[in-house]
């Protein structure tokens, strides 16, 4: 239930709080006063779309806030995970905010949210109904719908398990007509697969066998040049002249440098050094002489294993230029054979997939035959109780004959069935059934709309329920009993009504006024609870025009008591 509405800088609204209890609240007003701005504020708390245009000129934004008790469980949950939580009096804020640049806001539980939980929650808490929801109603999807809601799990527990089954079926049948209309296609990539598969399958390559074989050329094609340097670095580290009084090669050298070093060694600790690092340089020399000489011996001059390496470079190198990627390397196309072998089990695999599937589309088929029956037999005993409900409501708001049928039509199947749904109305009996859109005009349609609330309410309750001159095009007698079954409506859910008529306001528990004052350039509003004497001023005003009309009070008074004495009358039921 909501407990209090508090909207600032919305429209003609500079700060006004409504203060709500249970039952039946009646938002009345002048025209201009902002008696709208209520239901637009309402309407930004339930997360609906909100205009800058709307933010009060001269303010940098505007504000709504509500506070709801005993909130269901799943929301405050959902608070909670998003880091709000319940006030001290274990009620929850739920707060939008709309600047003039037109950024909004929206908060849960003192904890920012996107705007669109607020819609995902507050769906349960609110339901807004208005003029434009009227129009809805004539939509063949809104009637179907409404049809639903009244069935109850009779249509929507066999609904949901069709339109899954729906939504299955069209997958399949997508992914048969992929598979049969580009099956050439399908053809032609196997072969080109297979082709390239048997290409590479022939030449068996190894990975890292292209980077060995570019280095094994390398060594052949320029063996003799390496066996030359190689020799010819060896021989000046190590000469096989041994006859030479004064050696010419590194080792003899470094040889010749040691001995004359040691020979003088024991006279400094410094020369001494030197002459054991010319030792070591010795070491290192015919360390490397050895490896050069070994190095010279193993160079292999053999030109038919250069032709055959070259010729194996040449045969991969073709196979890395249609498969390869971006390196250009064996490697890659390896990988490609595993991607192009798993592709063409797939294509390969098709005419089995197109078996499989054209048995599943037939279950399926079969499925949706069975469901969209028991929806529609479900449908049309809902219908005829429909019919039957809503017209004994029209009866008691001053259309006694006054009659609406559901007519349930079979169609092409679809994402709700295979049945259409048409609302027909009759205002009068000698007068044929016809859709509703063409034979209820406003005020009767406002009544339709109000009947099915008022069934509904029993088998969809939300807790509180908006209306935003719901009683459009009436009067008369026919306002009164709006006002009663608005009242009615009222002993099961929160009800707020923003209303023009006298008759539906009498019948309120509590009357709220929209006020709205100018200073001479700035025009303000705000709601103001209404007392018994300033509740009679206003409905006279509401009838009359004027607060002091003797006439107009009279009526007001006589309403007023119409409405106590039905107010008794429920009391008295209830016990």
């Amino acid at each position: 239930m909501i407990s209090e509405i508090r909207i600032t800088g919305l429209g003609v609204i500079e700060d006004a709080t409504l203060e709500l209890d249970p039952g039946f609240t009646a938002v009345t007003g002048e025209t201009g006063a902002g008696k709208t701005m209520v239901v637009t504020g309402v309407n930004m708390l339930l997360g609906g779309r909100a205009d800058s245009g709307l933010v009060r000129h001269g303010v940098r934004r505007a504000r709504v806030e509500g506070r709801a008790r005993n909130v269901p469980k799943s929301i405050v949950r959902e608070a909670e995970e998003r880091g709000g939580e319940l006030d001290d009096d274990d009620e929850l804020l739920i707060a939008r905010e709309l600047s003039s640049e037109g950024r909004s806001r929206a908060f849960l539980g003192g904890a920012s949210v996107p705007v669109s939980v607020l819609a995902e929650v507050s769906g349960d808490l609110v339901a807004i109904h208005g003029q434009a929801d009227q129009w809805r109603l004539l939509q063949p999807a809104r009637q179907r719908e409404t049809l639903d809601t009244f069935a109850g799990k009779a249509v929507l527990v066999p609904l949901g398990e069709y339109a899954s089954a729906y939504k299955r079926h069209r997958e399949v049948e997508a992914e048969l007509i992929e598979l049969t209309t580009r099956q050439r296609d399908r053809l032609a990539e196997a072969d080109l697969l297979r082709f390239g598969l048997d290409e590479i399958a022939k030449a068996e390559p190894l990975p890292g066998e292209d980077r060995e074989l570019a280095a094994e050329e390398e060594r052949l094609a320029y063996a003799d040049g390496l066996r030359s340097a190689a020799t010819t670095a060896g021989d000046a580290l190590a000469s096989d002249d041994l006859d030479s009084s004064r050696p010419n090669d590194v080792l003899g050298l470094l040889s010749l440098a040691k001995q004359v070093l040691d020979g003088e060694r024991e006279h400094d600790n410094k020369l001494a050094e030197l002459a054991d690092r010319a030792g070591e340089l010795g070491y290192l020399a015919a360390d490397l002489a050895g490896e050069l000489s070994s190095y010279a011996a193993d160079i292999d001059t053999d030109p038919a294993r250069l032709a055959v390496v070259s010729e194996r470079r040449s045969l991969l190198t073709g196979l890395v230029r249609k498969y390869g990627d971006q390196e250009g390397t064996v490697d890659e196309v390896l990988e490609w054979t595993k991607r192009s072998a798993a592709r063409l089990a797939e294509l390969d695999g098709s005419d089995e997939r197109v078996e499989l599937l054209t048995a599943e589309q037939l279950e399926l088929q079969a499925q949706l035959k069975d469901l969209g029956s028991q929806v529609s037999a479900a449908r049309k005993e809902a219908a005829a109780r429909l019919g039957v409900a809503v017209s004994a409501e029209l009866s008691g708001l001053a259309m006694p004959h006054a009659t609406l049928t559901v007519e349930v039509h079979e169609t092409t199947a679809g994402p709700f069935g295979a049945d259409e749904i048409e609302f027909c109305f009759a205002a009068n009996p000698g007068s044929p059934a016809r859709p509703l859109q063409k034979a209820a005009s406003g005020g009767e349609l406002s009544r339709v709309m109000l009947a099915l609330e008022v069934i509904l309410s029993d088998t969809h309750p939300v807790p509180t329920l908006v209306f935003d001159e719901i009683d459009a095009g009436i009067g008369g007698r026919a306002a009164v009993e709006v006002g009663k079954r608005l009242a009615r409506l009222a002993e099961k859910a929160q009800v707020i009504v923003v209303t023009h008529l006298p008759q539906v306001a009498a019948f309120a528990d509590r009357h709220a006024v929209v006020l709205k004052s100018d200073d001479g350039s700035v025009t303000t509003s705000g709601l103001v609870a209404l007392d018994d004497d300033a509740r009679l001023k206003e409905l006279s005003r509401m009838m009359a025009g004027l607060e002091n009309s003797d006439a107009a009070q009279a009526h007001a008074e006589e309403l007023l008591a119409l409405a106590a004495e039905r107010h008794t009358k429920s009391r008295k039921k209830k016990r």
